[in-house]
């Protein structure tokens, strides 16, 4: 089965059967073309004995370990094929990942980003308030996972406005100017989570307290890129949405997860606060003991599959995320699908969301 084959579905329209049936097709698709054209992937199936004729279901497929792209240089293109290469965000010291994306791969992670976003935000670019610096994304050819993240966004952009200058401060007059030639309509606003709070929402309460006031009341804030720094400031998800409501009027938030090791088929958090699985993509929760499969309910580690990487063995990743599969199918909100929440990192994995990473200067 092809990508484009997936794209003509609808993200959340598919019960678990039928989803299953597209998810084996496309998954030992890519198994078996990384396996021929990755020579490390194949000499790690061929260390385990791996025969895919053995295989009834994807959730049997093996699993790297995401940390693994830390560590070497895994692509199924050749080097001239290369366009892109990604590397995930880290502290001052961290080794990161390295994804390496040719013109198919590169164009099929922007084609799901846009059918999944789409879903949420309706099919129409909006204005764009983009919360964080115009200087993060200046490197184009090496792509950190945060201007990545921002690129990959802007393209649900008509006008747009960076809400930080270079120093981090809130660009109070252009934010300003650009609501009021805004006013009424729906605007976007994106950025990654720890920023928001200590970069809009703390200085949004400054300048309130001086009778500075913001109307984000029309707008619609999708954020991610990890939560460590503020739970420890002691800041759930509910606080989080309700002080943005409380300090500028907005209500409408999505978090998302995502990792630059799979970007393009993210998780987009619903309007009844959970993430969801698209046709994209799916979650797998194990047991930390044997890997084995959790139930529904069951907190476990996670695993991402792909339907997108075709430059490189990225279609099966175990990440160093524990998290919960709340259900599948039978969400309030009406999206068909496994849901899920994520717990948290796994006792001693390194700090890498977008946010975490760059909230790790604040301590």
């Amino acid at each position: 089965m092809t990508f484009e084959d997936i794209l003509e579905i609808r993200p959340y329209s598919l019960e678990r059967d039928e989803k299953r049936r597209i998810m084996d097709r496309r998954l030992f698709d890519l198994t078996k073309y990384h396996r021929t054209h990755c020579p490390e992937y194949a000499r790690m199936l061929d260390v385990i004995g791996f025969d895919i004729r053995n295989i009834v279901s994807y959730t049997d497929l093996p699993f790297l370990p995401v940390r693994l792209f830390k560590e070497l240089d895994l692509k199924s293109v050749s080097d001239d094929e290369v366009v892109k290469t990604m590397t995930s965000s880290g502290t001052t010291g961290q080794t990161v990942s390295k994804i390496c994306l040719d013109r198919t791969t590169s164009s099929n992670q922007q084609k799901a980003m846009v059918k999944i976003v789409s879903e949420f935000i309706g099919s129409s670019r909006l204005p764009m308030i983009i919360i964080d610096c115009p200087g993060v994304v200046k490197n184009r050819a090496m792509f950190s996972a945060r201007g990545a993240g921002i690129l990959g966004f802007s393209i649900f952009g008509s006008k747009k406005i960076y809400a930080l200058n270079d120093d981090m401060k809130l660009n109070v007059d252009g934010v300003k100017a650009f609501l009021e030639i805004h006013k009424g309509s729906p605007i976007l606003l994106f950025g990654f989570t720890f920023m928001i709070w200590q970069h809009l929402y703390k200085e949004l309460v400054q300048l309130k307290d001086r009778g500075v006031s913001f109307d984000l009341s029309d707008g619609i804030l999708i954020h991610g890129g990890g939560w460590k720094k503020l739970t420890s400031e002691a800041v759930s998800s509910e606080e989080f949405h309700q002080r943005l409501k409380d300090v500028c009027g907005l209500e409408r938030v999505h978090d998302y997860y995502g990792m630059v090791e799979q970007t393009g088929c993210i998780y987009m958090e619903c309007e009844c606060g959970h993430l969801h699985a698209s046709i994209f993509s799916d979650v797998i929760t194990r047991r930390a003991l044997d890997f084995s499969l959790c139930n529904i309910g069951e907190r476990g580690i996670i695993q991402v599959v792909s339907t997108i990487p075709e430059s490189y063995p990225g279609h099966s990743l175990l990440t160093e995320d524990e998290g919960v599969i709340i259900g599948e199918d039978n969400c309030p909100c009406g999206r068909k699908g496994k849901y899920f929440k994520i717990i948290g990192r796994l006792k001693n994995a390194e700090l890498r969301g977008c946010s975490d990473t760059y909230a790790d200067k604040f301590k």
